[in-house]
């Protein structure tokens, strides 16, 4: 049986860890998983599991509550008729053969490694949130032949390395390609429905070692993390919402954008033993 005060001290990090993405995903339209798996990697090596799978551990959960959010995301967004349905069915078959080799490929790679490249790609994002034009355009309308065929792998490649959904790779995406804001957003929730479901059920058949995985864990993902996430968030994300009525979140972005920076920039130190 699990240790009663290890159960607790978990409980106390991930309520605070579900609320704190709850809110920002509420307020700045970004996804939990930015914030999920660095706060993941930092409650569960505090709790004291390490080791080499220790990220796949964190992107695998991450994802997981992924799929529950999103769900929600693009029923609710579906009633106000701004799911672009056209985007879903011709980019989806891509996106999700895209994660499913994300999956391969993560499954493959030490931790040290996927901490870099959620480091580097998270610098990316950053750079893109803080200095990011809503003019800048690539196209006036969505790729379609070959270069469809290349991003839209490309997306769900690069958010299965990094535990996330679809906002932050397919939102900025989509707006490049003059697509409208909210239905950039919306549409991106359902990326993250075609991202997750198979890349989590891959990681449920990934084999971690008993001593580096915390309690209550099926393959890669711990099921105690993303119940208590999932309920922190769907708790905590309309209050987000309502800050961002309430307020002007640009400034919040760049805000965000610094934080999400020095969160990479320490992944990348860790990854390289400073």
């Amino acid at each position: 049986m699990p240790d009663t005060m290890l159960l607790a001290q978990m409980l106390g990090l991930l309520l605070v860890i579900g609320a704190f993405a709850g809110v920002l995903a509420g307020l700045l339209g970004v996804g939990g998983g930015i914030v999920l798996v660095p706060a993941f990697f930092y409650a569960f090596q505090t709790l004291g599991y390490g080791g080499p799978q220790l990220m796949q551990l964190c992107l695998a959960t991450s994802l997981a509550t992924i799929i529950v959010t999103s769900v929600r995301s693009v029923l609710s967004h579906n009633k106000k008729g701004a799911v672009d349905w056209d985007i879903l069915r011709s980019w989806g078959p891509g996106i999700a053969a895209g994660a499913i080799i994300g999956v391969l490929v993560a499954s493959a790679l030490r931790t040290e490694l996927l901490q870099a490249l959620f480091g580097i790609l998270g610098m990316v994002i950053g750079a893109y949130l803080g200095l990011g034009k809503s003019e800048w355009r690539l196209g006036e309308a969505m790729p379609k032949g070959l270069r469809r065929a290349a991003l839209s792998p490309s997306v769900g490649f690069l958010s299965v390395l990094m535990g996330i959904g679809g906002g932050s790779f397919g939102v900025p995406l989509m707006s490049l390609y003059n697509t409208p804001i909210h239905r950039a957003v919306a549409t991106a929730a359902g990326f993250g429905v075609i991202i997750a479901v198979p890349s989590v059920l891959g990681f449920l058949f990934l084999n971690i070692a008993p001593e580096h995985r915390p309690p209550l864990t099926i393959g890669a993902v711990n099921l105690v993390a993303f119940s208590i996430v999932v309920a922190m968030t769907m708790i905590t994300a309309p209050w987000g919402v309502k800050l961002a009525h309430a307020m002007d979140p640009k400034p919040l972005r760049r805000v965000f954008a610094v934080f999400l920076t020095l969160v990479a920039l320490n992944m990348l130190r860790k990854a390289l033993g400073w």
